[in-house]
């Protein structure tokens, strides 16, 4: 079944490369039609839904094209004498259950962003335009999460989804996901002060945005089947979005900061060379500049 999944994963995408195009056209347009004019692709099944499905379409790569994909023991990743930077299992396993939901027509809004690996640019325009069908959402759940347990309460430290809503798609799943506060952001957080719950949900991936990423092609198909079988009338909405409740006192007095929750990762941020990220940010400075707006950082 993972098969088409990793003929997508041979697409490099960063935001308005050539590839990109291509993969939508691809594997977009026959399902979704066409973009709305900020690049996102909207696909709604059923009555008015209340719990919307959300991915997107352009990666962490550093340059388009093509790159070779090889699987062993159900784990995709590059080849050994690949010059890519990174797989793209973030976010393409996620487009990659939204049309497998599609094809089995669970009932859903499917929501398949532009940009946000450069600030959740689509994601963003998009709720700021406010559709109609924005009011009638309860959830919005992101297929945009590495490992294979997270269910994600919390974004940049404030609350994005309650333990009550985790907990009941969890039992949903049936696979033993569990709540975890240490979410950075993806497009679900764009919604999180209009909707009531906004979570991001493990898809199998790890160690993303970097040579080594991996894709557990096991585990994505499991998921998939819970998706197609998960009793979506469960679930629990308890969040209050008008309320902002933060994962950690962050204050100078305490000296917590956001990457306290994760050493492992942003630890090695902290301590890494200077010099290279002095060049990234040279390299891509308006991306660097969306990604600090998004943190609502300002000059």
């Amino acid at each position: 079944m993972t098969r088409k999944l990793i003929e997508m994963l041979a697409f490099k995408r960063p935001q308005g490369s050539d590839t990109q195009k291509d993969f939508c056209i691809e594997y977009l347009h026959p399902v979704f039609g066409k973009p709305d004019r900020d690049g996102n692709y909207i696909k709604s099944i059923g009555n008015k839904p209340n719990i919307a499905f959300t991915a997107h379409h352009d990666t962490c790569h550093m340059d388009d094209g093509i790159q070779v994909v090889v699987v062993q023991n159900d784990i995709a990743r590059l080849s050994a004498n690949s010059t890519s930077n990174c797989l793209g299992a973030d976010c393409t396993t996620g487009i990659w259950l939204i049309l497998e939901m599609i094809r089995n027509k669970i009932p859903g809004l499917y929501l398949i962003h532009s940009g946000e690996e450069i600030g959740c640019v689509g994601s963003k325009a998009l709720v700021k335009r406010n559709p109609k069908w924005l009011s009638n959402l309860d959830a919005v759940i992101s297929f945009d999460r590495k490992g294979t347990k997270d269910i994600i309460t919390h974004q940049m430290d404030h609350r994005t989804c309650s333990d009550a809503f985790a907990d009941s798609l969890s039992r949903a799943l049936g696979m033993g996901h569990e709540p975890d506060p240490t979410g950075f952001f993806t497009d679900s957080n764009e919604y999180s002060y209009k909707v009531k719950e906004c979570t991001n949900l493990s898809v199998g991936y790890y160690s993303q945005h970097s040579k080594a990423e991996t894709q557990d092609l096991f585990y994505a198909n499991r998921l998939l089947n819970a998706l197609l079988t998960a009793d979506w009338g469960s679930l629990v909405f308890a969040r209050d979005p008008s309320v902002v409740e933060y994962a950690y006192e962050n204050t100078p007095a305490n000296g917590r900061n956001w990457y306290d929750k994760e050493p492992a990762i942003y630890q090695d941020y902290i301590a890494g060379d200077w010099d290279e990220l002095t060049e990234l940010v040279a390299e891509y400075p308006s991306q660097v500049a969306n990604i600090l707006k998004t943190y609502g950082l300002t000059v």
